[in-house]
């Protein structure tokens, strides 16, 4: 791979959470950590030819981003793709074909970087990277961690007026089931055949990989309880790991 397009995609409002992407973490706007994670990774590849873009429909975020990051080229999000209904996927392919042809060259992949994920190191950038780079049959590569659950062996469901193992086994320990993971959603490497050439928007159609990222770095931010929780972690991490630390310490402002 030589040129590589990150991509930040963020919706304006939430459901679940109001103005999620614009709140401040752990005293830095949330999306700034994103943009401090992916220049750790550019300077760390000089080889690579890389641009950054901002799809969202947002016009707060576009102007907390370009106030300390003016080179991310914003991308202004159309309403056809506005809602909590529109897959991902779509706004990946717009995203592309909008810095395909703005540059007017392509590009051999995208790598996704979600903006509530603010707890992601520049290494677990080059894992996911390295991953993709290394196995060319992969058409997608997303980060996950390890599941604390499992359901061949410690999940139910709801069967009627009882529950019921999620997949039937005869496992007496967790260590004998198949390994599972988390989508975390931090972090996709997506090849271009995916984008450009594939008329199916399902990631889970195409050949996948995973790349394994600290599971405690990782809480789904849909609420206040879980937002106060992730900072919580994060004040940890910034004091115990060097990792976190230089992705915090690198954001400019």
């Amino acid at each position: 791979m030589k040129r590589l397009l990150i991509t930040i995609c963020g919706r304006a409002g939430s459901k679940g959470f109001k103005n999620k992407n614009l709140k401040t973490f752990c005293g830095h706007p949330l999306v700034y950590y994103s943009l401090s994670a992916a220049e750790l990774f550019i300077k760390n590849h000089p080889e690579l030819e890389v641009d950054i873009a901002l799809n969202t429909d947002s016009p707060a975020l576009a102007g907390l981003v370009a106030d300390q990051y003016p080179e991310v080229v914003y991308l202004p999000r159309g309403e056809e793709l506005g809602g909590d209904k529109v897959p991902k996927v779509e706004v990946y392919k717009d995203s592309f074909a909008r810095m395909e042809a703005r540059t007017g060259r392509p590009y051999d992949a995208m790598m996704d970087l979600d903006i509530t994920s603010p707890l992601r190191t520049e290494q677990d950038m080059e894992n996911a990277f390295a991953k993709a780079a290394g196995r060319p049959d992969l058409q997608v590569v997303f980060s996950v961690c390890e599941a604390r659950r499992n359901p061949w062996f410690n999940m139910v469901k709801t069967v009627g007026d009882h529950a019921e193992m999620v997949i039937e086994s005869n496992f007496t320990g967790r260590q004998q089931a198949p390994e599972v993971y988390d989508v975390n959603a931090s972090i996709y490497v997506i090849r271009r055949e995916f984008l450009v050439d594939n008329p199916d928007p399902i990631l889970w159609h195409s050949k996948v990989g995973v790349s394994v990222m600290m599971d405690t770095g990782i809480i789904d931010i849909d609420s206040e309880h879980d937002y106060l929780l992730m900072e919580a972690i994060a004040r940890h991490l910034y004091d115990t790991d060097p990792a976190f630390r230089a992705v915090r310490e690198n954001i400019r402002g």
